[in-house]
């Protein structure tokens, strides 16, 4: 059977809910218990060699061969996650059938001689949309999420009661391989409330779950929302092992040590480096782990793709690629890579008596396409459904729409030249007058403001908003899409903003069943700088999996045959789209592109190796400025001034008394190991209570220095909530700049805070760029700075 479109759940006639999953007839039932020094598997000591990898992210053809990969690659164990809006993406609807049929998952995984870890949430982070939690959450002004609001709670109650039911005959007491099962997911970087940890173990408890349950954090979030009742393991990435288990076990008294996630490398976002990890430290890092008989999982042993619009954003906005290679060891498109090797090698080394490796299966067959020429387009603006009227423009949760593309249109009246601005967009709005570009509105630099010209008779005004994925981590998480009112025009003369009303709203979820209902017609010679649908195919005499080259292209979305294959956006640093072989056909295959901006050639091919690295900047339509001008404290006092601590650990600073201000200055005076680089792996600011304020409406406003060539060291990896990225000043190309080094944040409104959190970069004591001493300030001007325009 061929897999459904990845896009959107299947519909209600095809789910399985009244269905009655069955145990596995064939298996015998074991035990799995954690015992004082060791996990026991029917009684006998077991180490847990898991690695992560995520069904939604695979094509179920592909399960097998990507679960025997796993197994060669020496695992004994996986990790899967359950994306709570992968299955109840319309509320109330559950799908476990076809791409979403995590039970079959488990049966190829036992039958590939590999256990099973569960991770149902119901928060899983993971760069997916919302982390996981469905969008309709977000229509409850207010709602607290991962909480015990009721408006959460009930919801998720529910869904972990049909994962139970559904996954309930997969535990090992019944003859499954499921060994764990995890409660929520790093809850402790979130919030603080043991009882809603509590609520979320009682609600998989009574869903049917016996076997052992735990809670994952790094190390640093142990504490936050921790419970007796659930065994404790710990997330880091290499070179930080031992100090991790040393935290671990201040928490887990007795009992096996486990590290929840081990990182190999990282995830890509759009316009930042394709980021790797090198396969030495990690191979020590297991072997550590592995010698000293502590269990582990790789995150991600396979990342696979995002396919469909199923990609997440970090915070405060850093859209996330669809693809998600992760540098892991078996790569995007289920190939052995060199990491593959050196880990199977460690792993060869630490088996359990009478364990054997078997050989990895053959990679799947490869084709390339040659160039071909989407010859049909079908406009936006030309081809919008029928509206809804409404006095002002809402987000489109509030149309019942749940992500894609939402048009909005409005008369503006004849009249002097202004601006257009709106409280916000998101996450990208192309404005034009009557049909004619205006300018773009973009989230990443919070740029809601265009200035339009002049008119001598009312024009129609049109503003196109495409949504990204959803925010993954954090508060932040609670993010709507859309236009967010007010949108005022102020006359560029004497004048106040008179807000715009009256508006019909077009909602464009981009399902895929909407493709047929487009007017396509020929394309005509030159291609215009408009959202627009492209369409055309190609044809295979054999398929095969290929990467379509997509750099000709601007930004949008690409489906084949129906199928959804993700996001593109020529920034970079992805320039091709794994298209898997078993979504092909011999014959014609018909491609449909959505490119927002519009592509320089309507052509496309099929390369048989991906581009997964290459930055293009200058194509950015919206580039992210610093401000200029000269840094400047005089007259101004810090709110705080001392010195921090080495370790990479949170530490906690409070203000003498409050400070208010909007922006805020962090300014390092020098490092621990005296030489001239600093790094911030995360910089929170706290409320007088101690509480960490949402970094949603944050943006960097200027840095002094930071590095982009050797290594992804933005400094809004300083507020992405990610430990294992940060923050590093330029050291690259050329001589570094010494200390002081400065970071200047708009904080997006003036705000009242009690302190800081500050954590430094991860790694072993011996990381350069470690600060020692600070000064923090908070002004209601930005230091002398001159934002960019």
């Amino acid at each position: 059977m061929k897999p459904p479109s990845l896009l959107i759940p299947l519909l209600a006639s095809m789910l399985i809910a009244s269905s009655i999953p069955a145990a596995p007839a064939a298996e015998a039932k074991h035990s799995f218990t954690i015992g004082e020094q060791d996990f026991l598997l029917d009684g006998k000591p077991f180490v847990i060699r898991c690695g992560e990898i995520h069904f939604p992210r695979v094509p179920r053809e592909y399960w097998k061969h990507r679960l025997q990969m796993c197994r060669a690659m020496g695992l004994n164990t996986v990790c899967v996650y359950l994306f709570w809006n992968f299955h109840e993406w319309e509320q109330g609807k559950y799908n476990w059938s076809g791409q979403a049929d995590v039970a079959e998952f488990c049966r190829l995984a036992q039958a590939e001689g590999l256990w099973v870890i569960l991770r149902p949430g119901p928060y899983s982070c993971a760069e997916w949309e919302m982390g996981g939690l469905p969008w309709w959450l977000v229509k409850h002004d207010g709602i607290a999420l991962r909480s015990t609001d009721p408006r959460f709670l009930e919801p998720a109650t529910r869904f972990l009661k049909e994962v139970g039911r559904m996954l309930g005959p997969q535990q090992v007491t019944r003859g499954g391989p499921l060994l764990m099962v995890q409660v929520e997911n790093e809850y402790g970087s979130f919030g603080k409330d043991a009882a809603y940890m509590g609520a979320i173990r009682q609600a998989l408890l009574d869903g049917g779950f016996n076997v052992p349950l735990f809670a994952c954090n790094p190390a640093g979030a142990i504490a936050n929302g921790h419970r007796d009742d659930l065994f404790q393991v710990v997330n880091f990435g290499t070179g930080t092992a031992k100090k991790s288990f040393e935290t671990l076990r201040r928490f887990q008294k007795t009992g096996p040590l486990m590290n929840g996630e081990y990182y190999p490398a990282w995830f890509d976002t759009w316009g930042r480096a394709h980021r790797t990890g090198a396969s030495a430290p990690i191979a020590a890092d297991l072997d550590y782990m592995l010698k000293h008989r502590h269990s582990f999982s790789i995150y991600m042993a396979h990342g696979g793709t995002s396919f469909g619009l199923w990609a997440g954003a970090d915070r405060p906005f850093v859209p996330d690629t669809s693809s998600y290679d992760y540098d892991a060891p078996v790569s995007e498109a289920g190939w052995i890579t060199p990491k593959f090797g050196a880990i199977r090698d460690v792993f060869s080394r630490h088996l359990q008596a009478g364990e054997t490796l078997p050989a990895p299966p053959p990679a799947n067959p490869v084709v390339t396409i040659p160039s071909f020429t989407l010859s049909e387009t079908a406009p936006v603006l030309g081809n919008l459904p029928a509206p809804v009227a409404d006095t002002t423009p809402r987000t489109m949760e509030f149309y019942d729409q749940s992500r894609g593309v939402i048009a909005y249109r409005t008369q503006l009246p004849a009249g002097p030249a202004g601006t257009l601005s709106v409280k916000a967009a998101h996450d990208f709005a192309w404005v034009f007058l009557d049909g004619r570009p205006a300018g773009v509105m973009d989230r990443r630099s919070k740029r809601y403001r265009i200035t339009l010209p002049a008119r001598t008779a009312a024009t129609r005004l049109d503003i196109v908003v495409e949504a990204m994925g959803r925010v993954n981590f954090g508060t932040e998480v609670f993010d709507r899409k859309g236009l967010h009112a007010p949108v005022l025009f102020t006359p560029s003369v004497a004048g106040s903003a008179v807000e715009l009303k009256n508006w019909l709203v077009y909602p464009l979820p981009l399902e895929s069943t909407q493709l047929s209902s487009l007017k396509f017609e020929p394309a005509i010679a030159p291609v215009l700088a408009r959202p627009a649908f492209w369409r055309g195919t190609f044809r295979l005499t054999v398929p095969g999996d290929t990467f379509l080259d997509v750099r000709s292209w601007g930004k949008g979305v690409v489906w084949i045959n129906g199928h959804c294959l993700g996001r593109f956006w020529n920034i970079g640093p992805t320039q091709t789209m794994y298209m898997p072989g078993p979504w092909l056909r011999a014959g014609s295959n018909e491609v449909v592109v959505l490119d927002m901006l519009g592509p320089q050639r309507p052509e496309l091919a099929g390369l048989d190796k991906p581009i997964l690295d290459e930055l293009r900047p200058e194509l950015d339509f919206a580039r992210s400025a610093r401000a200029h001008g000269r840094f400047n404290t005089t007259g101004l006092t810090p709110a705080s001034a001392g010195q921090l601590r080495p370790e990479p650990e949170w530490q906690a600073v409070r203000f003498t008394q409050p400070a208010t201000g909007r922006y805020l200055a962090f300014e390092a005076l020098d490092a621990h190991d005296g030489k001239p680089f600093a790094t911030v792996a995360e910089l929170d600011v706290t409320d007088s209570r101690g509480e960490v304020l949402s970094k949603s409406t944050w943006k960097i406003l200027w840095v002094d220095s930071e590095e982009f060539t050797a290594e992804p060291g933005h400094a809004e990896n300083m507020l992405d909530g990610q430990p294992n990225t940060h923050w590093h000043s330029a050291y690259g190309s050329g001589a570094p700049s010494g200390y002081p080094h400065r970071v200047v944040l708009d904080l997006g409104e003036t705000q009242t805070l009690g302190g800081f959190r500050y954590l430094s970069r991860s790694g072993d004591n011996n990381r350069p760029g470690r600060i020692k001493s600070y000064q923090v300030y908070l002004s209601e001007r930005p230091f002398g700075l001159a934002p960019a325009p």
